[in-house]
């Protein structure tokens, strides 16, 4: 931290300050992170352990949900925890460290989206070469670039919080720490550096969105030659995928491409960004899809 800063640790007001409202958040939020630990690892343990479930598609599913299970613990704990404790307090070391896990496990998820889309494309409009192009050692080297594109991205944030200087309020406004939050603190001119987070975070929304759009428009036009099973099938597939993109990129997107100025549903997108689309992703993933049904009930059933 700077020499010449006062403040060491962050006051977190979290999402209400009302006593009574804490404890409704405390158990609706606990019951919300549980489910969602157990919603993903339920997907995760089925496709590891499934041989009905070795395709590109399924193996880009395991990282989304591992993902969305290490995103929902960047925040939700601590909100838990703060929403029964009087002191909210987060240090600026554990503040910067959940910067960290919070933009590359959001980063991850948003490459993951991604490249679910990209293999949704070759398996539609290039059914041929499907297996040649969608190969094991393709997916491994997506799979690398994804890590080392969201630790890059992570890293980027981290850089640019150790340029703020915090000498006066420290009080945040938000039940996690964020770049955002602390721009709102910091002790100069912050125009330049907000002009890099949108170009940093803001960007990767915006260009990965309008790649996603892209790739189902391809999908969509291409399945005017496809046949009647063949529509119903990819249809299925394609709307969990376009409905999980929304609902992760349309919080995001109102996040960080704007001013660092403060609305009033800033904490509502936030919550619904990082707590609440983590656990309806593996819910829309599993219900419209028969094969992750159908292997959950073999493996599961048999396991019992």
């Amino acid at each position: 931290m700077d020499l010449n800063s006062t403040v060491y640790e962050f006051i977190l007001l979290g999402f209400t300050q009302n006593a009574l409202k804490e404890e409704i958040v405390f158990v609706v939020f606990l019951f919300i992170y549980l489910a969602t630990l157990l919603a993903n690892l339920f997907i995760v343990m089925t496709i590891r352990y499934s041989q009905m479930l070795g395709s590109p598609m399924y193996f880009f599913l395991f990282y989304l949900s591992f993902a969305d299970a290490c995103f929902s613990t960047t925040t939700a704990p601590r909100m838990i925890r703060d929403a029964v404790s009087e002191k909210k307090v987060i240090s600026y070391n554990e503040c910067k460290t959940q910067i960290f896990e919070f933009h590359f496990f959001g980063c991850m998820e948003t490459l993951m989206l991604i490249l679910m889309s990209f293999d949704c494309n070759v398996a539609i409009c290039k059914p041929l070469r499907y297996t040649t192009i969608m190969n094991r050692h393709v997916c491994g080297m997506l799979l690398n670039l994804a890590w080392g594109a969201s630790c890059i991205h992570s890293s980027a944030q981290i850089i640019l919080a150790l340029k703020l200087p915090f000498c006066g309020p420290n009080i945040i406004d938000l039940y996690f720490c964020d770049l955002q939050a602390l721009l709102k603190l910091a002790c100069m001119d912050i125009h330049v550096i907000n002009l890099l987070i949108v170009f940093n975070s803001g960007a990767i929304c915006m260009v990965s969105f309008i790649i996603l759009i892209i790739s189902y428009i391809f999908i969509l036009h291409d399945l005017s030659n496809q046949s009647a099973e063949g529509r119903r099938k990819a249809l299925s597939t394609c709307t969990s995928h376009i409905t999980v993109v929304t609902l992760f990129f349309v919080p995001c997107s109102f996040t960080y491409i704007r001013p660092p100025t403060t609305f009033p549903m800033d904490k509502w997108m936030a919550l619904f960004c990082t707590i609440c689309t983590l656990l309806l992703n593996p819910l829309i993933c599993t219900l419209t899809n028969a094969e992750v049904k159908n292997a959950m009930r073999k493996l599961w059933c048999s396991k019992m």
